[in-house]
């Protein structure tokens, strides 16, 4: 198995002086291609700092992180940037929807970032829809939305540039139990059928079952 994501004696500080606070502290740990890993930990324990470390989204940090066989610490913003676009999705806990456009067109936003044509994408788009469960809601508006089907509005954007790796940050933290399996079926879906990469961060233990593997995250080391 390939490694998509390598995190090596990772440092992370906020603050300075007496007020520093070292949330990660040489931290290792390293995801295979096609996974689906859990990281969990105690409330403030660094589980969202490291997944913005690993998605290049803070950038300030001692030791080493590759993802796709790159060093971000050695590219440029725009080569990050880039990075990110082309083989990165994520999902956070709040869905960060564009409230004035319908559900086709919030998960067509990363298409168009890149350039691509509508038309281009149409197909894509269908089989998104069809896999993530919202044909029916292809014109429909966010707000007309319940929270899990706003969270999969979320996924279908987050996937449909075909990235190599799915971040997401508490994905189910705003949902109803009900919705919360649904959300996890769907990840497990798409790991399953698409072979996507997937890390997930979680204090919930049921959450954290649907992956093949767990990652604890322990006074600012990983364990596991």
């Amino acid at each position: 198995m390939n490694t998509i994501i390598e995190v090596n004696n990772v440092t992370k500080t906020f603050g300075k002086g007496s007020a520093l606070n070292r949330v990660l502290d040489d931290a290792c740990m390293y995801v295979g291609e096609g996974e689906f890993v859990s990281l969990m930990g105690a409330s403030g324990s660094g589980k969202s700092t490291m997944l913005y470390l690993i998605g290049g989204l803070d950038r300030e940090f001692e030791g080493r992180i590759s993802l796709c066989g790159k060093d971000i610490a050695k590219l440029s913003d725009a080569e990050l940037s880039d990075l990110r676009l082309k083989n990165i999705g994520f999902v956070f806990q709040f869905y960060n929807l564009v409230m004035n456009l319908n559900v086709e067109d919030n998960i067509l936003l990363p298409s168009s970032i890149k350039g691509k044509k509508r038309k281009e994408s149409e197909q894509q788009l269908d089989e998104i829809l069809e896999i993530t469960g919202l044909t029916d809601k292809r014109k429909a508006m966010p707000a007309t939305l319940s929270g899990g089907q706003q969270q999969r509005v979320a996924i279908a954007r987050a996937v449909m540039g075909n990235p190599s790796i799915l971040l997401a940050d508490e994905p189910t933290g705003n949902l109803d139990s009900k919705s919360s399996s649904e959300v996890m079926e769907l990840f497990a879906k798409l790991n399953k059928e698409k072979g996507l990469t997937i890390l997930q961060v979680t204090h919930s233990e049921k959450c954290a079952s649907y992956g093949s593997r767990t990652i604890m995250l322990e006074n600012g080391k990983t364990v596991g």
